[in-house]
């Protein structure tokens, strides 16, 4: 990248900087979609080229830009970039992680911006699931609009071992924690993200995981960041109640080809973490199949895969098994209370993520002293509980924190 992490040369720069003013000036929404998807159609064939990692690898600290670059796709009256940046699993280890950041064009308050944080839902465990690699690399950010409408500049990380090659995180809190976080203070490295250090956390389901294991960690991991407010819609919070919840369906089956496997490798160093103390030889044979599939795009043939082992994926409960259930508690949000106040959104039509358990882990929280604010949606599923709740997450954030509009 000769020294420079943004990889553009000054002409890409300011192709960029037309469709990014193109889409500010064009009276109608349609138009703008249109001139956006064509970018998204330009940035394709160099795609593949920005997730390959550097060799070797530079040293950096958490949250150092790797590399970014600017997209000519981006939403809206805003700019966009892939980023590549340093991050820290669970035992320490640097990894690179991917993403994009977002931000609304006009002028920054003093201070820079409002940083929103998001963790994205299950895609899967592959390094092609990342949401950033997809051709619309916003598609997954939920209430993304209304985010930058208030000026907000919005981070959204892969994960590790997404996107670009790593552990996978799938499930384990602290990685995807630090993630998070990191995404913020790379962010903040690019100039035009006009990105400051109050942070709002925002996540759906393993991102709900994700950004309750940040805010949590964030005073002792990150304690350059201020942790404004969190938002969750169905967080995967309670680990050892999702998994007892779907032990003999196919979600169970699905969820658990994706943990089992990431916690497998991330806790190697435990004894008794091997495949076939918990997983049936036909589970582990089908494991490489199931996890090298995203989930979205491929749910009829994972359930193909998968449904044979309905009541034959597990050899014992894991919620009850050591070291397994250890692992699910530790990877557990609810531990440490956290400053900031926290909104909880659930769907009462929820099949994956059960609306008692919800609302148990709302009054935990509470239990800690929290400001806490549940609100369930009633016709809400699992996967429109995001998008219905942004409405209300947005009301609450202007009620909560009107300076930072």
């Amino acid at each position: 990248m000769s020294g420079n992490p943004f990889g553009r040369t000054h002409a890409h720069r300011i192709v960029a900087g037309f469709f990014a003013f193109s889409l500010a000036v064009l009276g109608g929404v349609v138009a703008a979609e249109e001139i956006r998807l064509v970018g998204d159609a330009l940035e394709r064939p160099a795609v593949a080229g920005f997730y390959a990692q550097p060799s070797p690898v530079p040293a950096g600290a958490p949250g150092d830009l790797v590399k970014a670059d600017e997209l000519l796709g981006a939403p809206l009256a805003a700019r966009a970039w892939r980023i590549m940046y340093h991050s820290r699993d669970l035992n320490g280890a640097d990894v690179l992680v991917t993403g994009v950041v977002v931000v609304p064009l006009g002028p920054a308050p003093a201070g820079g911006r409002t940083v929103v944080s998001w963790g994205h839902p299950t895609t899967g465990s592959a390094p092609d699931c990342a949401p950033s690699y997809g051709f619309d690399p916003f598609d997954m950010i939920e209430g993304l609009r209304a985010l930058l409408t208030r000026g907000y500049t919005v981070v959204a990380t892969d994960y590790a071992g997404m996107g670009t090659p790593g552990p996978d995180s799938y499930l384990v809190g602290v990685t995807e924690g630090n993630n998070v976080l990191d995404a913020v203070r790379a962010a903040r490295t690019i100039p035009g993200a006009e990105a400051g250090d109050d942070v709002i956390l925002w996540g759906h389901s393993q991102g709900g995981q994700a950004v309750l294991f940040a805010a949590e960690r964030a005073a002792t991991y990150a304690p350059e960041l201020t942790i404004q407010a969190v938002g969750v819609a169905a967080p995967a919070a309670d680990l050892k109640n999702l998994l007892k919840a779907h032990l003999d369906d196919i979600s169970g089956v699905t969820i658990g080809s994706y943990a089992f496997a990431a916690f497998a490798g991330i806790y190697a160093d435990t004894p008794g973490t091997e495949l076939n103390s918990i997983l049936t030889p036909e589970a582990i044979a089908l494991l490489p199949r199931m996890n090298q599939l995203c989930l979205l795009e491929n749910i009829p043939e994972l359930h193909a895969i998968g449904d044979p082992l309905v009541g034959h994926f597990v050899t014992a409960d894991p919620t009850t098994t050591a070291p397994w259930d250890q692992i699910l508690a530790e990877n557990s949000a609810g531990s440490t209370a956290f400053a900031a106040p926290l909104f909880i959104a659930q769907g009462l039509s929820d099949e994956l993520v059960v609306p008692g358990d919800t609302r148990d882990f709302a009054a935990h929280e509470a239990s800690l002293g929290m400001d806490v604010t549940f609100e369930p949606i009633s016709f809400a599923t699992h996967g429109t509980v995001a998008y219905l709740a942004v409405p209300g997450f947005m009301s609450w954030l202007d009620r909560k924190l009107p300076a930072l509009r």
